[in-house]
């Protein structure tokens, strides 16, 4: 089959042909903030970026979202390193979690009456013995029992553990953040966060000042009317704009 006359009208024609670049047009490294880009390329020949990985992980590898916003889909599920079968959508139960299972609402309980036959108190079946289910009582109540077997709840034989102290406690949440967040650039966009930000001082120019001077002359303190100056108002400033410009230029 032979050439139609649009190809050849295009063979002969001047214009380029129009073809587009498949390269992103805007900057892969995020120049916006200083720590980030830090931390998102460490050195010119050396790149902590990811090219075959999306935004999204590139900064899940910073510790950080892209977006506010809840993901609409599309987000693949994490596995353990240690336990490739386990994904991060499954139900792990922490061994101390109280249990929040509420019981059912229709059930037979005892209840004591006093002479008039009103109900005066509700006996729960082991009331006041484990009503949040803590896996942690029954070891209290355990050395409860042995302390009262031994000398009837004394102070001075009692070796057992009293808890971590406040070190071990710091120590402990310092190995979680730093296992947690390898690169800490978290932490170095809340430090940055809480310095405070000197307020900058609005101050009037000498032209405003000028502008103002005239609004004054003409109308006093009649906020309205200088709003309604076509001539002295010429970018429709509203009364309460005004106003605060020229408490600002009194000095108020």
């Amino acid at each position: 089959m032979g050439r139609t006359v649009r190809q050849k009208r295009k063979a002969r024609s001047s214009r380029p042909k129009i073809q587009q670049s498949n390269k992103p047009k805007k900057q892969l490294n995020p120049l916006g903030n200083s720590i980030i880009a830090r931390n998102w390329q460490t050195s010119p020949f050396v790149s902590t970026r990811n090219k075959d990985e999306t935004l999204t992980q590139n900064y899940r590898r910073l510790g950080l979202l892209n977006r506010l916003k809840a993901p609409s889909g599309g987000v693949d599920k994490t596995t353990d390193i240690a336990n490739p079968g386990s994904s991060s959508g499954g139900s792990s139960k922490q061994p101390l979690a109280i249990s929040s299972v509420v019981p059912g609402a229709v059930r037979e309980v005892r209840v004591e009456r006093d002479a008039s036959g009103k109900i005066v108190r509700i006996v729960r079946p082991g009331e006041g013995e484990n009503p949040l289910n803590d896996p942690l009582n029954d070891i209290l109540s355990d050395e409860d029992d042995s302390g009262h077997g031994n000398g009837g709840g004394g102070g001075g034989g009692h070796d057992g553990w009293d808890g971590l102290s406040d070190e071990d406690g710091d120590d402990e949440r310092r190995r979680a953040i730093k296992k947690d967040r390898p690169y800490k650039v978290a932490d170095d966009l809340e430090r940055m966060a809480r310095v405070p930000v000197a307020k900058t001082v609005r101050h009037i120019s000498e032209r405003e000042a000028e502008w103002l001077g005239r609004l004054a002359a003409k109308h006093g303190d009649d906020f309205r009317a200088m709003a309604r100056d076509h001539r002295l108002n010429p970018m429709q400033q509203t009364p309460a704009q005004i106003a605060k410009r020229m408490r600002r230029w009194k000095g108020e």
